[in-house]
């Protein structure tokens, strides 16, 4: 349970083809997600889109850009009532610098405002990227903590390294 009340890990996750791991059939941000359920006892609602199933990695990220660079917002599976939560994780791959545009999606039809969030990545070089920004200006009157990324090639025997964040921001 975490400090600050129920908390809520809400994130996107790509399988299938991805850069330096190859064809995977869970996403990297799925398994950080899950380390931090495991190790906090948050809840999960994973962004679900099937927009970007089956695409090799080089169509996947010229259409990521495409969709950054228009402004796009697609469409997810589910919802969630946020508001049982006091603290939301928030995390998903770096895409051309931030979050994958799905994600602002969320960010638009989510009031979080309030709310302890706490983003986290899964990258291959681009560490937070503009996600701490951009979710600060997502919710400007969030309390946003400590974010934490980590490589993608690097997630699968990462466990330790998230549970150290997790204990630093004293979950």
């Amino acid at each position: 349970m975490a400090k600050n009340g129920k908390a809520l890990v809400v994130f996107f996750s790509h399988a299938g083809d991805n850069y330096a791991v190859g064809n995977i059939k869970v996403g990297n941000t799925k398994i950080v997600a899950d380390y931090i359920s495991e190790l906090t006892g948050a809840d999960q609602f994973e962004i679900v889109t099937h927009k970007y199933d089956g695409m090799a990695y080089k169509p996947l990220c010229d259409l990521a850009k495409k969709e950054q660079q228009n402004g796009e917002l697609p469409a997810f599976e589910g919802s969630v009532d946020v508001s049982k939560y006091n603290v939301i994780f928030i995390g998903g791959p770096v895409w051309w610098g931030t979050y994958p545009q799905v994600m602002f999606t969320f960010f638009k039809k989510y009031d979080l405002n309030g709310k302890t969030i706490i983003p986290f990545t899964t990258h291959e070089g681009s560490g937070l990227g503009s996600c701490v920004k951009d979710v600060k200006k997502a919710y400007p009157k969030a309390t946003v903590e400590q974010g934490f990324s980590i490589y993608g090639h690097d997630v699968r025997t990462g466990k330790a390294r998230v549970e150290k964040w997790i204990k630093r921001l004293g979950y």
